[in-house]
C-alpha cells in the first residue's frame, strides 16, 4: 500500500471517528422561557413531568442513544421495557417521536411548550439550546 493510500485511509478514519461523536443539542423553542436542567428534561422524556410535551427521534440512532444514555441513563432495552410497562397498566403514554432531526426542530420551533433533542449541526434559530451532550 503506498504512502498516498495510507494517508487518505488514515483522514477517512479520523473523519468516521468526528461524525460518529457528533454533539446532541437539548433544545426548546426559541421563545420559551423553559430551562429544565438535565434531571429535569430526563423526568420529562419519561413521562414524569408533564411541563414541556417531548418529542423524540423515532429510530435509534447516535443522537438517541447519547441523549438517552446521557441524560436518563437508559439504553434502548431498558427504554423500551420501561415504556411498555407503563403503556400496559395504563399509567402513561411514550413520546411523539419523528423521523428526523430536521422534524424535531420544525416541531420544537413551532410549539413553545415543546423539548426535543438532535444533532446539534441541525439547529436553526428556531430553538434555542439546554444544553449539550458529547
Amino acid at each position: 500500500m503506498s504512502t498516498l493510500h495510507k494517508l487518505a485511509l488514515l483522514a477517512g478514519l479520523s473523519l468516521t471517528g468526528v461524525f460518529a461523536h457528533a454533539e446532541v443539542a437539548v433544545i426548546v423553542n426559541a421563545g420559551s422561557s423553559a430551562a429544565p436542567d438535565k434531571g429535569a428534561v430526563s423526568n420529562i422524556f419519561l413521562g414524569k413531568d408533564k411541563s414541556l410535551k417531548p418529542v423524540d427521534q423515532k429510530n435509534w440512532g447516535p443522537a438517541k442513544e447519547s441523549f438517552y444514555s446521557g441524560v436518563t441513563g437508559k439504553n434502548e432495552a431498558q427504554l423500551k421495557s420501561y415504556w411498555s410497562g407503563l403503556v400496559f397498566t395504563g399509567k402513561g403514554t411514550p413520546p411523539k417521536s419523528v423521523d428526523s432531526d430536521a422534524a424535531v426542530v420544525s416541531e420544537v420551533g413551532g410549539n413553545a411548550d415543546a423539548i426535543g433533542y438532535v444533532d446539534a449541526a441541525a439547529i436553526n434559530d428556531s430553538v434555542k439550546v439546554l444544553f449539550t451532550l458529547p
